[in-house]
């Protein structure tokens, strides 16, 4: 029951083979900085790592690239007895709201979803149909980031705009990094030994794209992202949350269209804009040595999070678990300790020592004290993918 797992980000592409019943075991790997210089291929298995540094253009390029470096370690996809393909799919629309194996006609729609994942569904698209060239006889399985909050709230979901052109045109809120916020909140459940039903959470997915949940009673309630995964916290290179009015004004002052606009807030901006890196590990380095633009970039970063925190205290009435996710979240222990500082008031205490200890398991940061739980909880999407695919097709 092996399953091969891809899992494309913005800017990278991660890819696991694995056995669902024993996940740990097998290979797996990532594809980095897709599109920027430095891009780099890692291969990981029985405790040895092959990497390979070369120009990766797109998505479909690293996918090749990759299965080529796999079958040269000893691991050639095609001879290592996968059942089926699962694929991190990041918008699915109101068409799929559930995993679904990968057609003509599937791939296709994810296709035609651009529009509203510009970033993402393209790349997720490209890696699908690099399978089917390297796996023709093997099924593909879609499952979709948009899933885990399809049944969002109607006045979380719904825009305050004319009902009639909502309608038209299928604005709403879709939500993303739902894979992720699924796999977590259920991860803290079952760490605590806590129903699931039974728990108000917080979860923050913060990596080069960065959204937050609130869940209750076993649903999601409300997330950052909106109806593209533009809305909500300052990420790698994308915006967040803006003023729509800026997008106007930009087209009439610096006569911008469409396609400027929307290179301009998903490529140039977010902390690339604000200081010209993207990587929040070349960031803090720059915070660190004072560098100005640096230190304003994570500060905005820091405001909207802390944002989001708050008003999901707010819609919850309270939480009682707060968990950080992701790589940017399980990695960046000062970032932590800053989004929540000064929010005794609220029964949320740091421990630093807890916070400052890194490792690849789940973990209390918080103090024995505090009301409220905060948890550093690796995500596992690709875990999660595999199971699902495996739902559809066996």
């Amino acid at each position: 029951m092996r399953v091969l797992v891809l899992n494309s980000g913005s800017s990278s592409v991660k890819f696991r083979l694995l056995d669902p019943e024993d996940p740990a075991y097998l290979v797996n790997g990532i594809i980095e900085r897709i599109g920027e210089s430095g891009s780099r291929i890692r291969v990981f298995f029985d405790d040895e790592e092959i990497e390979h540094v070369t120009d990766i253009p797109d998505h479909k390029a690293g996918v090749i690239a990759a299965f080529a470096l796999l079958s040269e370690s000893g691991h050639d996809p095609r001879h290592s007895n996968i059942v089926t393909v699962g694929h991190r799919v990041v918008m699915g629309g109101d068409l799929f709201t559930k995993p679904v194996v990968v057609t003509d006609k599937v791939l296709d729609a994810i296709r035609e979803l651009s529009y509203l994942a510009p970033l993402h569904n393209p790349a997720n698209a490209d890696g699908i149909a690099a399978v089917r060239i390297a796996l023709p006889d093997i099924p593909q399985v879609a499952v979709f980031d948009t899933a885990f909050f399809a049944d969002l709230p109607e006045p979380s979901r719904t825009y305050a705009i004319d009902r009639e052109v909502a309608t038209r045109y299928g604005v709403r809120r879709y939500g993303f990094h739902g894979t992720s916020h699924d796999y977590v909140s259920h991860r803290v459940a079952e760490f605590l030994d806590r129903p699931y039903e039974s728990l108000r959470q917080i979860v923050l997915h913060l990596g080069n794209g960065a959204s937050a949940s609130a869940i209750a009673e076993g649903r999601a309630v409300d997330t950052s992202m909106g109806m593209t995964p533009m809305q909500g916290l300052v990420m790698g290179t994308r915006s967040g949350d803006i003023d729509p009015g800026v997008m106007t004004y930009l087209s009439r002052a610096a006569e911008m269209d469409a396609t400027d606009l929307d290179h301009l807030l998903n490529r140039k901006s977010g902390l690339r804009g604000l200081c010209g890196h993207n990587d929040f590990r070349e960031l803090t380095d720059l915070v660190e040595a004072g560098d100005p633009d640096a230190v304003l970039a994570y500060e905005v970063y820091l405001h909207r999070l802390r944002m989001y925190i708050g008003g999901y205290l707010m819609l919850l009435g309270g939480a009682d678990t707060i968990t950080f996710t992701a790589g940017v979240g399980e990695n960046a222990p000062k970032m932590r300790a800053d989004a929540l500082s000064g929010l005794e008031w609220f029964g949320i205490e740091i421990d630093p020592e807890r916070n400052a200890l890194r490792s690849k398991q789940p973990r209390i940061i918080s103090t024995d004290s505090s009301r409220v739980t905060v948890l550093v909880v690796p995500t596992d999407e690709e875990l999660l993918i595999a199971r699902a695919a495996l739902s559809v097709t066996q």
